[in-house]
């Protein structure tokens, strides 16, 4: 696999992408893959800069054996554009987001996360209001999502 460079986008960056960026960063170190895929996270709004991810989504993740707890909320801004080969939103008002901050000519690197990991047009739900159970839907989304990414990605490379 050739690498790859990603960045997962959510509105706050406290609870769906740092939980994705943890689902990928393990799924690729599951696969040997930890050195050829590099992976962060960040939001569209500046609510929670510096601030670590909801503790609902360190707690889904630690039941599944991942630790992001040491992850720290920042604003996607133009620099990412050009660092990352795939800037995936968790949703479409995200994507909508990316959109207007991509300088001329990286729109193509802008995604929605699961229509470009699996084929559906569908967002990921912000479970920021919702109780534990949305924490787990969304972990087992991104779980699968994450996978198809992979596998994406392998076959990209081929």
């Amino acid at each position: 696999m050739k690498p790859a460079r990603i960045l997962f986008v959510c509105l706050g960056n406290i609870c769906r992408s740092p939980l994705a960026e943890g689902v990928l960063r393990e799924l690729a170190a599951r696969r040997g893959l930890a050195s050829v895929i590099t992976v962060d996270s960040a939001g569209t709004g500046a609510w929670h800069i510096g601030d670590p991810p909801d503790l609902r989504s360190i707690e889904v993740a630690r039941r599944h054996g991942i630790d992001i707890s040491a992850l720290r909320g920042r604003k996607v801004g133009k620099p990412d554009f050009e660092a990352f080969d795939l800037i995936l939103g968790m949703d479409g008002e995200n994507v909508r987001t990316l959109r207007q901050l991509a300088p001329t000519g990286f729109e193509g690197r802008i995604g929605l996360f699961l229509r470009y990991a699996s084929g559906r047009d569908q967002d990921v739900p912000d479970p920021y209001y919702d109780g534990p159970e949305a924490f787990e839907r969304l972990y087992q989304m991104l779980e699968a999502g994450c996978s198809s990414l992979l596998e994406r990605l392998d076959e990209r490379a081929s």
